[in-house]
Parts: C-alpha cells; structure tokens; sequence
C-alpha cells in the first residue's frame, strides 16, 4: 500500500478514534479493510497502531451483521478480564478486614499503627496471597462505601445530666438581661501563641516561589515571648475586645481583661448599666471552681457597682461559648499562614479581623504581670458577696457590688467568732420551713439522736466499755436544735461546712459530722428535703440573700420564733 494512502488512513482514524467506543472503532477499522481488499487487513492494522487481531474481529463482527449491543454496552456480557475480587472471592473481606475500625478490625493487623494509604493495603495484600493494585483497592473501598476521613471533633466526654437544662438557663438570663438593655458578653482565652519566626498554620496569597521562610524547629527556648489572648465578645453589639497578656493566664489575668473592656468600652456602650451577664466555660482560669475568679470579680463589682451574674457552660461543652465561633474563629482565619514575630503583629492582627456581618475588634497588649500559685483562704472567699442561684448555684451566681453586714452594709463582715441567734438563723425565708415544721422536725428526731448517742463509737472502747463516766468530757457546743437547723440551712441554702462553721461558732468538721448524722435520721424518718432555693457559698452571700428577702441577720438576740 502506497504511503500516502496510509497516512490518510492514519490521519482519519486520528481524528475520528477519539469520538468511538472500543466496539465502534472495531468496526469503522473493518469497513477500511474491506475496501482496500487483499492485504486491507495488515496496511490498516499498521495504520491505526492496533494489531491485527482486533482488525479481524471487527471484519468478523460487520461480516456477521451483528446489531448494537443492549444498554449501549460495547462488550458482549462476560467479556473483558474479570474484576480482581471475582479471581478472588477472600479479596474484599481481606481488604475489610485491614480496613475496619480497631476495635472490630484483626487486633495483630501489622497496619493497626500505621498509615492505611492505598499503596500500604495493596502491599499487604500482596503479601497476604491477594493480589491487588493500588487503584482496585481504591475501587473497592469506594463500592464498599469508604472514603477518605479527618478526625471530626464531636466528642465532649460524659455529659451531664442537666446539660441542656443549663443551656436553657443561659439563654433565659441573656433574654433577661438584654430585654433591660444590659451588657452580656462571653469570656474565655484562647490558645497560648509563641512568638517568633515560627510556621502559623494556614495559607495566604504571595508570588510564585515565594513562601515566608520561618525556623525549622519552633523550640518555647527560641521564642520572643508568648501571647495570651484574652476575649470579651459582646454578643448584642457584635463586637470584641482583646487583652493579649505576657505573661500567666490566671483568674486574676481574666478578671483585669474584663476591667479593661469595661472601662475601655463596656461603661461607654452601656451607660446606665446596672448588672453585667458573663457567660464563661466551666474550668480555666474563669472556671466556676476557682476562688480567685470570684474574689477578683468582688473587687470588680465593688468598683464598677454591677452586680456581676456569671453563667458557666456546663463541663465539656467549651466550644459552644459564643466568643470561640464568633470571636475566636475569624481572628484564626484573619492571621493564618502569617508568622506571629512579634507581640505588635499579634495585636494588630487581632485587631484587623473583620467578618461580613459586621464584627469589630478591638486589641492591646497587657505587660502585667499574673503570678501563678495564689491562694484565697476561707475567710476570704466568705466575705465575697456571692449568691448562687436556685438552678445550680455552682454553675450560675451573682457576684454584688456591696457586701451586707449583719446591722446595715456600712458594717464589715463578721469574723469567725461571731455567734449568729439560732432564733434569727431559723427564719423560714432561710430554712425553707415554718418555725412550727422545724420544732415538729426536731421533735420526731429526738428519739433516734437519743439512742444514736448511747451507741456513739467515739465514748466506747473496743469490747464496748465506756471511756468516761456518764456525764464526763467536755459539754457539746451543738444540742440537736442547732444541728438540726444547721442540716436544714445547708439542704436549702446548699452552704458549705465553712459557712455553718462561722454561724454556729465550730470547726468544719463538727459541722460535717453533725449534718451527716442528721441526714441519715431524716432518712430514716422519711424526711423528703424541698429543692434547694439557692447555693450560697459565701457568708456575704448569705448576708446579700436574707437582706433582699427580708430577714436581716445579726449577732444579736432577737427570735422571730
């Protein structure tokens, strides 16, 4: 065949072989073959780059008048290679088996600890006797409904209990607060950043070739310094404010961030405040188990005069707080791939980040310096003006801007040996009942304490002797009125063993051992207790709650039963 005929051949199946199935090109190779006669069959198989078995199959095929095949298959069914999991029906639950989650998947698979990529499957398939490529595999992972998975961070440990309750609660307080038109912000610190030429993750536009070089290693001993963002998001005015400390990230630390977005912008945004919202995260520096959180925040009220409620995410729910998806997210966005070299690039990125709903912020450094270790003894936290509320007080409180005395606000605190009258302590608006319920409690368990101290372990010795005479050792401070009442303030008022030391003039222990004894005579007389009608942690607190329902509590004899 002369050259030039089977160049145009060449050139015409180049131009026509793209737009063919494997069937069609068979057959437009037949229809040239036949044309050309004897020899058609090897001038168009060198012509086209295809053996000349495939020439012939097709001349077979058109000579044969076979129509198109059903459902526009090119094939006849059963033709091809088969799959490699019909060659080998243990192929797939082999795979699986590599692939499966640990705890379902064969605990001595030598790829329990290592990368499952698609080379690594087909590798150890390979050498299992199931033979497979990389691109199979991928194949059957996919048809066995994998894909390609990150780590999705869901998990929030064991939940507790009144989890949505809480919920619920702190949207009915940032209802409550803002339909009066006072401030609610969210708190929280976020992630301690190094200083220095270090990789920031994420990527930004810049020349070709170009990238910012930073250090190989990002050793704390090769840092500047480090960075504390403190945020305080205002939820209503959609705006932020920053302190970015130097130092500690410390309850103290926490609370001087909120004095600064107070008196920096908070007081000018909301000039006739009278109370302030925070809600915060259960642990941290403002976690709602920290002393010094609740001292500094007594400071922070006295000076500002708000009566600062503070509203805890229940524990394990810290991302839901507003300021880390609101606040903290886009600061992330706004500085990623950017190298924070110095604590100026970390201010003014902060202060930069914008977002399309119309976010704000604003940043400034803090040189301050937030020792850590600080510790805030008994007396201390008791004349923090603190009360809690009725719906777990732990977690929802009220800071107040002045503490209560016993006669007025004007009087200090009183100190630990100050003996409050039983017959004031025993107002029901403190006790939950009325005089005549508590003297009726006190009688029905007079029988059992009676009997309950004959068998104290305390006056016997080992083979049940006496070790003193009846009537012998020092008198008890507590008769069964005073230990019944103390158990009742604690059921209601969910005071702690310090503050039912300082009213009842005993040590902590002696209130631990008597309300442990009363409740188990109330349990044995079927005592229900009502639900507490407050958690009050503090004595101020104390003071605050009976001066704002009418009971004025004082040292002096003055029985209300």
């Amino acid at each position: 065949m002369p050259s030039e005929v089977r160049d145009q051949l060449a050139l015409r199946f180049g131009v026509l072989f793209p737009h063919l199935n494997e069937r069609q090109q068979r057959l437009a190779l037949a229809a040239e073959a036949r044309l050309l006669g004897h020899g058609g069959v090897r001038a168009v198989a060198r012509a086209a780059g295809v053996s000349e078995t495939t020439v012939r199959k097709g001349v077979f095929e058109l000579e044969g008048g076979e129509g198109p095949l059903p459902d526009g298959r090119v094939r006849r069914d059963g033709g091809g290679r088969k799959s490699a999991e019909k060659l080998d029906r243990l192929l797939v639950p082999a795979l699986l088996a590599l692939v499966e989650p640990d705890e379902r998947g064969d605990p001595m698979s030598p790829l329990r600890w290592t990368t499952k990529s698609l080379r690594s499957l087909a590798g150890e398939l390979t050498r299992q006797g199931h033979a497979a490529s990389a691109p199979t595999v991928g194949r059957l992972l996919r048809e066995n409904g994998f894909s390609l998975q990150a780590n999705a961070k869901t998990l929030e440990g064991a939940q507790h209990p009144d989890r949505d309750a809480q919920f619920r609660y702190i949207n009915d307080q940032v209802k409550d607060h803002q339909a009066e038109g006072e401030p609610v912000v969210s708190v929280d610190t976020k992630k301690k950043e190094v200083v220095g030429e270090f990789k920031n993750a994420g990527r930004q536009w810049r020349p070709a070739g170009e990238p910012v070089r930073v250090d190989v290693h990002d050793f704390p001993g090769d840092a500047l310094g480090k960075a504390l963002p403190y945020g305080i998001y205002d939820l209503v005015a959609d705006t932020g404010w920053v302190n970015v400390g130097t130092d500690h990230d410390t309850a103290a630390f926490a609370v001087e961030s909120i004095r600064r977005w107070w008196n920096g912008q908070g007081r000018l945004d909301y000039p006739q405040a009278r109370r302030l919202l925070i809600t915060a995260d259960a642990g941290g520096s403002n976690g709602y188990r920290t002393r010094t959180f609740k001292t500094e925040l007594a400071a922070f009220a006295a000076r500002t005069g708000l009566a600062v409620t503070v509203c805890h995410m229940p524990p394990g729910t810290s991302k839901w707080n507003k300021v880390e998806h609101r606040l903290f997210s886009a600061i992330t966005m706004n500085w990623r791939g950017r190298p924070l070299n110095s604590h100026e690039v970390v201010v003014q990125s902060i202060a930069a980040t914008t977002t399309r709903t119309g976010l704000t912020v604003h940043a400034e450094l803090d040189t301050g310096t937030y020792p850590t270790g600080v510790k805030v003894s008994d007396a201390e936290l008791n004349a923090v003006p603190v009360t809690g509320h009725a719906f777990h007080g732990e977690w929802n409180y009220t800071v107040h801007p002045h503490p209560a005395s016993p006669a007025g606000p004007t009087r200090p605190t009183p100190g630990p040996t100050a003996v409050f009258d039983r017959g004031v302590l025993s107002h029901p608006v403190l006790t939950g009942m009325t005089c005549t319920a508590l003297t009726e409690l006190t009688e029905t368990l007079t029988p059992g304490w009676q009997a309950l101290q004959k068998q104290d372990p305390a006056t016997r010795r080992d083979g049940g002797t006496r070790r003193r005479a009846p009537g012998g050792g020092r008198k008890a401070k507590l008769d069964l009125a005073d230990r019944v009442l103390a158990t009742v303030l604690q059921q209601n008022l969910a005071l702690p063993p310090t503050v039912l030391a300082h009213l009842f003039d005993v040590s902590k222990d002696t209130i631990r051992h008597t309300t442990s004894e009363i409740r188990r005579l109330m349990d044995q007389h079927a005592h229900t207790p009502q639900p507490s009608a407050a958690h009050l942690s503090t004595l101020a607190g104390l003071l605050v709650h009976a001066t704002a329902h009418g009971a004025t509590l004082t040292t002096e004899t003055k029985p209300t039963c």
